[in-house]
């Protein structure tokens, strides 16, 4: 029997957490672009959609109605205000995909993180960082927003960036191509970890060892 046709293991559930500005965004979609069997969450918001976005990708938008329905029902896997918004991370989703044997990535913040560690226990949690506060205003300002939207970011940033140490990896975005190196080599060594081998290639690893 190939090794393709051999047992293929459960999913990996990397949380990756990282200030406004930080990159986490575009280095994700390099994950996507470069990863096979990953996926990313897809999150409900009740925040607007904005031009360019769609529905379902970016994320699933849902009125303040729905969302509240949706908590009720126990459906989420966590859920938190960001920004006077709300948003939820679906429990299904997550362990479809997982069930699937794909890899999933959630960007989250920190207080999102700490759920899904809890709900979740063997999540792989990842911070990405700026090199310096300097390079994490000039990322923000480089956005166009206003200065009143800047001022309250770097505040927010500070905060969410104090909680670096609950996480399993940091990695420091300065160069994008590095930082995009090392989050592949954390999944890498994940989808390595003996206990999953042993279910992916349990054939071959008992022809090895046959006596």
């Amino acid at each position: 029997m190939s090794e393709r046709a051999e047992t293929r293991p459960q999913g990996h559930l990397f949380v990756i957490s990282a200030p406004s500005g930080g990159g986490k965004t575009s280095l994700v979609r390099g994950l996507l672009d470069s990863t096979e069997r990953l996926t990313v969450s897809v999150s409900h918001t009740t925040r607007g959609q904005r031009q360019g976005e769609q529905n379902g990708t970016d994320y699933h938008f849902v009125n303040d109605a729905d969302f509240a329905e949706m908590v009720a029902g126990d459906e989420f896997l966590e859920h938190a205000t960001v920004f006077d918004h709300r948003y939820g991370t679906s429990k299904s989703a997550i362990r479809s995909k997982l069930e699937e044997g794909f890899d999933v990535v959630l960007e989250i913040d920190w207080q999102g993180a700490r759920s899904i560690r809890t709900a979740v226990l063997d999540t792989i949690s990842i911070f990405v960082l700026p090199p310096s506060i300097a390079t994490l205003e000039e990322r923000l300002r480089g956005r166009g927003d206003s200065e009143d939207n800047v001022a309250r970011r770097m505040r927010d940033a500070v905060s969410e960036m104090s909680h670096y140490e609950e996480y399993d990896y940091l990695v420091i975005n300065d160069d994008f191509d590095e930082a995009l190196t090392g989050l592949r080599a954390i999944i890498a060594a994940a989808r390595l970890r003996q206990p999953l081998q042993r279910v992916a290639h349990r054939t071959t690893l008992d022809a090895l060892v046959a006596s």
